[in-house]
């Protein structure tokens, strides 16, 4: 079934959702009202839109257009596939690549009119050669290394390259660094980082600059430079750790209960049988387990307690391990009849966040949404 056949076709949506065992609802409205609260917060500074790992897994195809509609109109991307997916979707876009130039692959960035970042002096060579040869003006980006010891030139690499900015058609279109610890606002990193990429800008004047995530967003206006790069903000996840999340929750997840059963108290639940009953127990069996994505860390173990799930609006525990394809929840203080075949258990949403799964899975709001599996009957609401 086609994106546009999904929402315009009421009883295919049904029939869809009647046979999945998870449903994902993707808000389209909040990602784009998430968007134009960072760009108002950084108004005049231009604001960008991290669509990567397919829009961190909320679907590039559905996204972009969203975000083009309220301005979005520079765009970043991990690969040149995803490029090509957005150019697209946006023929007019400002595209950057993230993870550079791959041995060989500068025609492709020219053929899609995508810019590569350039993440060291081999790549600069060889793009160098690749423009000289084929006459090619779309510009690329410098990424300059100022602490996060993972892709980018050194800064004194970078400043024996400034003096080409002197020169007609040197080629970049934008100077970038990232971020370590912007998520911690008075880390001390963050200072550090600052006033290195300063003192490297005023090397490469005239050149845009580009520094803010979406947490660096948060740092104020000596992190904006010219250009910000949200991303995980657009879709939900707290950008500042420790604080309220000021960013509309985006997605939803839902699955269904295949089977409500007793078990004894003594009786084992699941695979090991990691898990006993202390009483009497009532389980719901969800359709949806690692095999969609859903951590398999989810589960109880000796140091941290399990996720939740909301069934009638109350907190149930998973227990037991997660399976491919299943999960067990106890509903035993629900009232009888609550939980029943063929309803739904919220995994995602309520006061299950994006950022309160990932700390129930002993990790973080940002694998939580690339992992979302493609078994799911996916809703859009735009």
């Amino acid at each position: 079934m086609s994106l546009q056949e999904t929402t315009l076709q009421p009883t295919m949506i049904a029939a869809g959702e009647a046979e999945a065992g998870g449903v994902l609802a993707i808000d389209l409205v909040a990602i784009a009202a998430n968007w134009k609260r960072l760009y108002g917060m950084t108004v005049p500074v231009e604001c960008a839109a991290v669509v990567k790992a397919d829009a961190y897994g909320c679907g590039i195809e559905r996204v972009v257009p969203a975000l083009r509609k309220v301005g979005a109109r520079t765009f970043f991307v991990a690969d040149i596939p995803e490029g090509r997916r957005v150019r697209a979707l946006a023929p007019e876009a400002v595209i950057y690549v993230l993870n550079g130039l791959m041995p060989g692959t500068a025609a492709a960035f020219a053929d899609a009119n995508l810019r590569p970042v350039i993440n060291s002096t081999t790549e600069l060579a060889e793009w160098d050669t690749f423009v000289a040869s084929n006459n090619w003006r779309g510009g690329a980006a410098l990424h300059i290394d100022t602490g996060m010891n993972r892709l980018g030139l050194t800064p004194e690499e970078a400043v024996a390259i400034a003096p080409r900015v002197q020169a007609e058609g040197h080629g970049f279109k934008l100077l970038m660094s990232h971020f370590a610890c912007a998520e911690t606002l008075d880390h001390p990193m963050n200072d550090r980082q600052i006033r290195l990429f300063r003192e490297i800008r005023i090397l490469f004047r005239g050149v845009p600059s580009s520094l803010a995530n979406s947490a660096g967003i948060f740092l104020g206006g000596t992190a904006h430079c010219d250009l910000v790069r949200p991303g995980i903000a657009l879709f939900g996840g707290n950008p500042i750790s420790g604080q309220k999340n000021a960013m509309r929750p985006v997605v939803e997840l839902k699955g269904r209960i295949t089977q409500v059963r007793q078990i004894k108290k003594g009786d084992t639940v699941g695979y090991g049988a990691s898990w006993t009953a202390a009483r009497p127990t009532r389980l719901a069996i969800v359709a949806i387990g690692y095999g969609d994505g859903y951590f398999r860390a989810a589960a109880a173990t000796k140091v941290k307690p399990p996720a939740n799930v909301i069934i009638a609006g109350k907190h149930c525990p998973l227990i037991g391990r997660i399976s491919m394809d299943l999960l067990a929840v106890d509903v035993t203080d629900l009232p009888n009849g609550v939980a029943r075949r063929g309803e739904f258990a919220t995994l995602i949403g309520g006061d299950i966040g994006v950022d309160e799964l990932g700390t129930a899975c002993g990790t973080i709001s940002y694998e939580i949404l690339t992992s979302l599996g493609k078994r799911y009957h996916r809703n859009y609401r735009d």
